[in-house]
This record gives C-alpha cells, sequence and structure tokens, in this order.
C-alpha cells in the first residue's frame, strides 16, 4: 500500500507538470545497459588482486552471472569481453552458449596494456614489430566480432610517456594514426571503431590519446563509424563531462559510455558513488538527445567497473539501478519550462528546473516499472533472498583445468 500511495502522488505530480508517464515508462523499460565480463572476475588494484568466493572460473560461468543479472533487472541483455582474458578455442560454441542464455556478446576490448612488448608503446612504439603485433591483435579481436556477431571494437590505450625527450609526440601520434587507419578498414561496414581517452595514468608525462578532442581528432580522419568512446572515470578533476557529452551528440561523435566514478584518479568505484549529480546532468543530455534525434540516437551504454571491496553481483545490480535513476530523473526535467527560462535568461528559474527533477524520489516509478516487467520492485533484495551467491560458492570451490583468470 506504501509503494502504491507513494507512486500515486509522483504520477500526480508529474502529469500536473505536463510529463507523460507512460512515456517515461516505456523509456525506462527499454533501457539498455551492457555489462562487463570482467567486472565478475577477481580483480585488483596494482599492487594486489583481492580474491572473492564464487567468482566466474571461466568465460562460460561469466556470461551465466551476466545472465543471472539480466534476469533480475532486465535491462543488461549483452556482455562486453576482453581480449586475452576471455579468449576461448571455439567462438562459435560460446555464441551459441550466450544466445541459449538469451543474450548477446557486446563489445570487443583488446588488450594492450599487459605483455612485456608494449612497455613503451603498442600502436605508438617505435619498433615496427611491436607496432605489428599490436596490430594483429586488433585483427584478431575483429575476427571474433565477425563470428560472435559483436559490432564494437572498443579501444583504451595506456600508450604514453613517463619523462620529457623519452619519444616524439608527433612521430607517435603518425603510427597511432597509420595503425587506426588500418584497423578501421577491416571493420564491416555495420561495425564501429569507439575510441576511448585518459589524461594520464599509467603513463604520467603524456599520455597519446589524453582527451576527448584527441579522440575526436582522431576518430574525424577514420570515418563516419569511428566514434569517441567516454569513460566517466578518465578526466582531470573539475572536468564538464556533460558539456563534452553535448558537443560529442551534436557532432554525432558520441559512440558510447564506460560508466564507472572516480574521487581522484582510477576509474573503478561504481557510477554515481561520488557524484550522482554529475551522473544526472549527463542523463540531462542524453535524453535532450533522443528527443532530438529520436531512434536514430543509439550510443552503446557499457559498464566498465572492478569490484574489488563490494560483493560483485550486489555492485553490478547496484549500478544499473543507479543508472535507472538518473535516467528516470532526466526522463521527468520540464524541458518546455527550462527552455523558456533560457531564452529569456531567466538563470535562477533554469537551474531550479533541473534541481526540482533531481530532488524527486523517482523509486515508486522505478518499482512500477519492475512490476509491470515482471520483475521483484528491488533486484537487490531478490538477489539476497534468491540463494544464487550460495550456490555458485559452493559450485565453484574448485579450480577448472587450464582455467582463465580473467585478470592476470
Amino acid at each position: 500500500m506504501h509503494h502504491e500511495g507513494a507512486l500515486k502522488v509522483l504520477v500526480d505530480k508529474l502529469t500536473v507538470q505536463g510529463i507523460d508517464v507512460e512515456q517515461v515508462k516505456n523509456k525506462l523499460k527499454n533501457q539498455k545497459i551492457e555489462l562487463p565480463s570482467w567486472g565478475f572476475s577477481d580483480s585488483g588494484t596494482r599492487f594486489q588482486i583481492f580474491k572473492q568466493p564464487g567468482v566466474p572460473r571461466n568465460i562460460y560461468e561469466k556470461f551465466d552471472d551476466a545472465a543471472y543479472i539480466h534476469k533480475l533487472t532486465g535491462i543488461a541483455p549483452s556482455v562486453a569481453i576482453h581480449i586475452p582474458w576471455d579468449k576461448t578455442d571455439d567462438w562459435a560454441k560460446l555464441k551459441a552458449y550466450v544466445d541459449d542464455l538469451g543474450l548477446k556478446i557486446g563489445a570487443v576490448n583488446p588488450n594492450l596494456f599487459q605483455e612485456q612488448e608494449y612497455k613503451l608503446g603498442g600502436f605508438s612504439n617505435e619498433d615496427p614489430h611491436i607496432r605489428k603485433k599490436a596490430l594483429d591483435h586488433h585483427f584478431e579481436c575483429i575476427d571474433i566480432m565477425n563470428i560472435t556477431g559483436s559490432k564494437y571494437l572498443s579501444l583504451w590505450y595506456p600508450d604514453g610517456t613517463s619523462f620529457p625527450g623519452q619519444g616524439s609526440f608527433i612521430r607517435r601520434k603518425h603510427y597511432f594514426e597509420e595503425n587506426l587507419a588500418q584497423t578501421y578498414e577491416k571493420l564491416a561496414s555495420d561495425q564501429f571503431l569507439l575510441l576511448e581517452y585518459k589524461c594520464f595514468e599509467p603513463a604520467f608525462y603524456h599520455t597519446d590519446i589524453p582527451d576527448w578532442g584527441t579522440s575526436y581528432l582522431l576518430c574525424l580522419k577514420l570515418g563516419e563509424r569511428a566514434q569517441v568512446l567516454v569513460d566517466l572515470g578518465h578526466h582531470l578533476l573539475g572536468t564538464n563531462i556533460e558539456h563534452i557529452v553535448a558537443i560529442l551528440i551534436d557532432e554525432n561523435r558520441l559512440g558510447g559510455f564506460h560508466f564507472n566514478n572516480k574521487k581522484y584518479a582510477d576509474d573503478d568505484l561504481t557510477v554515481g558513488s561520488i557524484n550522482p549529480y554529475e551522473l544526472y546532468l549527463i542523463y540531462v543530455e542524453l535524453v535532450n538527445a533522443e528527443k532530438h534525434f529520436g531512434e536514430s540516437f543509439r550510443p552503446a551504454y557499457m559498464v566498465d567497473q572492478c569490484h574489488n571491496l563490494k560483493p560483485k553481483h550486489e555492485a553490478m545490480l547496484q549500478t544499473l539501478m543507479t543508472l535507472q535513476t538518473a535516467y528516470a530523473k532526466a526522463l521527468i526535467v520540464d524541458r518546455k519550462s527550462l527552455e523558456e527560462a533560457q531564452r529569456t535568461g531567466n538563470v535562477l528559474e533554469a537551474e531550479r528546473i533541473i534541481v526540482k527533477a533531481f530532488n524527486t524520489d523517482v523509486e515508486p516509478l522505478l518499482q512500477q516499472i519492475r512490476i509491470e516487467m515482471g520483475l521483484h520492485p528491488d533486484p537487490i533484495q531478490a538477489h539476497r533472498e534468491s540463494g544464487y551467491f550460495e550456490k555458485v560458492v559452493e559450485a565453484r570451490k574448485d579450480p577448472l583445468p587450464s582455467q582463465s583468470t580473467g585478470w592476470v
């Protein structure tokens, strides 16, 4: 009864504001977020791997966990994979297994940060043999995309230098342009190259692709299917990420997101855990784009988190629920009044409209859409009552022969 009463109050309030509640509900029901396979594995910092009980022992069990999370939320139908962490001998067999689970294999992520040869860079390395090795790895990942039906090659590079004079900025840029061009050329006409950026770390003097502008510049030289991937944790402190998002939307170069969060430098905190207002403001821009471009606006929404301290299933559920909340609040912004305030220079009222939606408790609405989707209104509670965690702890207590650990 409390849920029904709170829902009625919220619906009445939104209706008075001219918000189409059924349209908002339909949008929320159709929200889609891609999970990362590595988010279910043991992981850690650069200093240590922190083990948890019940983690998947191979790629098949990672997809089992992802299917379970999708079953509880209804909004996570695809899973990104990382090569070689998720490498298997038979990709067609894995695809058939994933299809049976009702999932899809999402973005394929090459790994250029764990081989000894890449100490001084992969694509930017002065040694042509090392650059060729990195390029061949990209081609391997594209072959995997072709077998599995993946549409996204998701690229992040640790390449950079730690000391002045260590490398030539211009020469390294040219190496990147050459290798990215060959990678792009290898993609099918319905596949996309998503190019991520990061301001620093692990290189501390310069990073070859440090910001959205550099990524955008490289993408422009490649073609329309090369787009910028925004990782929420890959910016300098104080960066206005929603502004970046808006510009990339307007230039039709927003390829997608890696959702996470940060306080200072690294980026594996759960999304919205540090600055939920920032996440909401990003979604305000995304909803603006949905209203303007309609169905043609389809960035790839992906989670990129390694849950070292929180229980992995619960952290993944919490992440999806946080993204649902941010999206719901962005959907109920009174945009007609907001535009009027903007055009008339009413600064205070414009901000009040934005803050009003952010401060609205949308939980009754989110619980209702889950009920209408045949789900438990609280996925975390449903998980805790399911016994799934205890089941996988028991089933996975012994290592599999020749298992891949994922995080190395």
